[in-house]
């Protein structure tokens, strides 16, 4: 690992976009495939997370997975199945991290599908609070918490013990409250969720 890799995060920090999610409130139809400037949301995710500075990007997948597989291009992307998705978030995110060990990856930047409102420039400001395997840091609006969330491999294996349904590591974020490092991002993204129709007018 080189002294950059180290000091500001470039190739010690995975990407990892939770993209498993089957669009319960949109009709059965996943977010990931939900169409964006003429292509599957799943890829502007993606772009965004590379971008902001992940070379390495893991995608967790569920909803039609298959599907997702063969209609977006996701190349050079590691792609992780999640076949408990249904059970909620925190499935998805336990799974993504069990991907990224013994990959070299220092720490995760977490980010969901389901934003397109949050482009590079809040993922590159995430990363740059990247200091080491203890890191923990998220992006806030307007001093509240919102993603992308970064956790440094010293919290992965205490993220997965709480990640349940759809809480993802909310519980371990309470209860490190003190540690984390907020990061505000609300002058350069717009942090909400593609969750319900009228939503949709989000996309483009």
């Amino acid at each position: 690992m080189t002294t950059r890799e180290t000091t500001d995060g470039a190739g010690a920090v995975a990407g990892l976009l939770l993209a498993a999610g089957g669009g319960r409130r949109l009709g059965g139809r996943p977010k990931a495939l939900l169409p964006h400037r003429g292509r599957p949301l799943v890829e502007h995710a993606v772009r965004v997370l590379r971008e902001g500075g992940c070379a390495r990007v893991h995608v967790v997948l569920g909803a039609r997975a298959e599907e997702v597989r063969a209609r977006a291009a996701l190349a050079g992307c590691v792609l992780v199945d999640n076949p408990a998705w249904e059970e909620g978030m925190g499935t998805s995110l336990r799974a993504g991290l069990d991907s990224l060990a013994g990959t070299g990856a220092r720490a995760a930047l977490v980010a969901l599908v389901d934003q397109p409102g949050i482009g590079p420039a809040a993922v590159a400001r995430v990363l740059g609070a990247y200091e080491g395997e203890e890191s923990l840091a998220s992006a806030a609006y307007e001093g509240v918490r919102g993603h992308p969330v970064l956790f440094g491999a010293a919290h992965w294996a205490g993220i997965a013990t709480t990640a349940l349904g759809d809480q993802g590591a909310r519980a371990y974020l309470k209860q490190h409250e003190p540690a984390i490092s907020l990061v505000e991002c609300g002058d350069v993204a717009r942090p909400f969720d593609i969750d319900t129709e009228a939503d949709l007018a989000h996309l483009e």
